[in-house]
């Protein structure tokens, strides 16, 4: 595992154990994070859990000290989750928004992020499906912000008037010891990705993103990217990122140093949708890319031939690109984690609102 070579070579440069506390390590402070929202959630090193704070436009690492267990035995089920959580908080279940959920790689448990109001609030469900809140008042964490986030206000007239800082972060994941940052920033060519090495030190402005939309018929580079997860190319690493309508896109990370980058369209996966969350697995010897949607279901997609694609540079009037298919069996996914190599953890909200937790197979 990456994180176990890093804190190898960490132990070697700083004479220590690798048994260290995981502040020391990562050079953590003890205190109260003060988060003003909570959203996008990525696991990292040593059970630290990454939570974007758009409202803040900053990221967290927070250590839960969740470092025991067994995940690739795990099965977390909760029936009525929002219900549970609701419990927990002592509110009502009306009032529960999950925002995203995340599980954990060393324990199985999966954290999730709750809106209510104002309050950003962090829960656990652990594998016996216990939900509790996950104190926030006096952990050990660390915090980068990013410097061109869009301005915390309302910006344009009628229906395309919106709070762009709403959108500075919109999704995570950890890499390579880095955490890659997706969302928009101030100025022309607003859709951004960054890098921001860890132990956080400072954010760089990032590189803009420009993709070729092929049902718009156009080189787009202002919609952010809703669901990303890296990904290993033909040897070289990458990111897989899904936007809204629904061009799928390879980018480079080698390339992410550069001030503006285009991204190779690999598919289109229809319109009036947005892709909800994402993974990669492996099955039957072969990677697969599943993707939760707001309207066209869960996709499981074939990354058979992404290193020799050319890339989708016409207009499309339907789907086009990487060959997929619909999962018929999972119906109502709003949120998506890989729990271990044969399992994820989803998150399934039935028509008459109800929200479940439950474990899969993957398909």
């Amino acid at each position: 595992m990456l994180h176990k070579f890093l804190l190898s070579v960490l132990a070697v440069l700083f004479g220590c154990a690798t048994s260290l506390p995981a502040a020391n390590i990562w050079n953590l402070k003890s205190g109260s994070p003060g988060l003003k929202s909570a959203g996008h959630l990525a696991f990292g090193p040593d059970g630290i859990l990454f939570v974007g704070d758009t409202k803040s436009a900053a990221i967290f690492a927070i250590a839960t000290g969740d470092t025991e267990g067994n995940a690739q035995q795990a099965a977390v089920n909760v029936k009525n989750v929002d219900k549970a959580i609701a419990t927990a908080l002592g509110i009502e279940a009306a009032n529960v928004e999950v925002i995203d959920l995340a599980a954990n790689p060393m324990s199985g448990n999966v954290y999730a992020t709750v809106q209510q109001g104002d309050q950003p609030t962090l829960v656990r469900i652990d594998v016996a499906g216990n939900v509790a809140q996950v104190p926030l008042d006096e952990v050990e964490f660390s915090k980068v912000v990013l410097p061109n986030a869009p301005e915390d206000r309302v910006v344009g007239e009628g229906p395309r008037a919106r709070n762009r800082r709403a959108e500075s972060i919109t999704d995570l994941a950890f890499v390579q010891g880095k955490v890659i940052v997706a969302g928009l920033s101030t100025g022309d060519s607003p859709s951004t990705v960054r890098e921001i090495v860890f132990p956080f030190a400072e954010a760089d402005t990032g590189t803009r993103l420009e993709i070729y939309h092929g049902n718009h018929g156009r080189y787009e580079d202002t919609a952010a990217i809703r669901a990303l997860v890296p990904f290993n190319i033909g040897g070289e690493p990458s990111l897989l990122a899904g936007f809204v309508c629904t061009p799928l896109v390879k980018f480079p990370i080698s390339e992410l140093s550069k001030e503006k980058i285009q991204g190779t369209t690999v598919a289109e996966l229809g319109n009036r949708n947005q892709p909800l969350d994402m993974i990669v697995y492996q099955k039957g010897g072969k990677d697969f890319l599943l993707m939760a949607n707001s309207a066209r279901g869960v996709m499981k997609i074939s990354t058979e031939n992404l290193a020799d694609a050319k890339g989708i540079t016409a207009p499309v009037g339907g789907t086009a690109g990487q060959p997929y298919e619909t999962i018929e069996g999972l119906k109502g996914v709003v949120q998506l984690d890989r729990l271990n190599d044969t399992h994820a953890v989803i998150l399934v909200k039935t028509d008459d609102g109800a929200q479940h937790l439950q474990t899969v197979e993957l398909p």
